[in-house]
């Protein structure tokens, strides 16, 4: 009975030292994943949200509910912290000199090289072969995403990506356009079958073959080397090539004549 007791003990003893270690590991990866730069401002230093607010009001009245409002530096106290300038960067310089667009202060709506200094993830997917031209400075990532969290129609505190649809039908009017027969996917988000940011299949699709369209529209076989989409045979549609490029569903995004998405 003694040993069994002794057994247990160190078997438990075992047990919390493999958490203890996996925890500190976890704990590690947060804080190297949490290092931020802010972006340099020469002879600048912060302020704080609090003084930017007195100017800025109609981005400030909201930014306490924002995720970025809750980015901090080692060893930096100021009155409301510094999310503000944690992305434009500090703003002592700026406030001297009585503001103004750009004047000793970072404008992340110019460039996204303040928003890759943490999203180091998202840089390396706009470096995929397809994507959109954010690095190339054709597009920022402001008219995506609202980093200050004031657009209540955009979710996880104002930055996801903005009102499913509508942030891409500002550019892609036509595949955004209002039709009788619609495709479902669409009431998901263009998210669905597009990688907004990047991509290494065309058209920034997640997948490049039948494989994205069959992930919604399930295959049954009912017999051996036959496969069914609904009540229709498909086994030699699935062989002409992609359900989009094989002549049958053309109109992906919706159809105004044709409830099979075809022109």
């Amino acid at each position: 009975m003694n040993l069994w007791r002794g057994l247990l003990g160190v078997a438990m003893i075992a047990v919390l030292a493999l958490v203890g270690f996996l925890a500190s590991s976890c704990s590690t990866l947060v804080k190297q994943r949490a290092v931020l730069s802010p972006p340099d401002i020469e002879g600048a230093t912060f302020v704080g949200n609090t003084v930017c607010g007195e100017c800025h009001t109609n981005y400030t009245r909201m930014f306490h509910d924002s995720p970025h409002a809750r980015l901090n530096i080692s060893g930096v106290k100021v009155p409301g912290g510094i999310g503000c300038e944690s992305c434009h960067g500090p703003g002592s310089r700026h406030v001297q000199h009585g503001g103004g667009r750009g004047v000793f202060i970072v404008n992340p709506g110019m460039s996204s090289e303040a928003c890759f200094s943490c999203h180091t993830e998202t840089h390396a997917e706009f470096r995929l072969p397809q994507h959109h031209p954010v690095i190339e400075q054709q597009m920022n990532c402001v008219q995506c995403h609202d980093p200050h969290g004031t657009d209540i129609h955009k979710t996880a505190g104002g930055h996801a990506f903005a009102r499913l649809n509508e942030s891409c039908a500002e550019c892609h009017r036509e595949q955004s356009r209002m039709v009788i027969f619609e495709h479902e996917a669409l009431r998901e988000g263009c998210v669905t079958c597009h990688a907004p940011h990047g991509s290494i299949n065309d058209k920034l699709l997640v997948q490049r073959d039948n494989n994205l369209c069959l992930k919604c529209h399930a295959q049954v076989q009912t017999s051996p080397g036959e496969i069914f989409i609904g009540n229709t045979p498909h086994t030699a549609f699935l062989q002409r090539g992609t359900c989009w490029t094989s002549g049958c569903h053309t109109a992906v995004h919706g159809s105004n004549v044709d409830s099979k998405l075809r022109y």
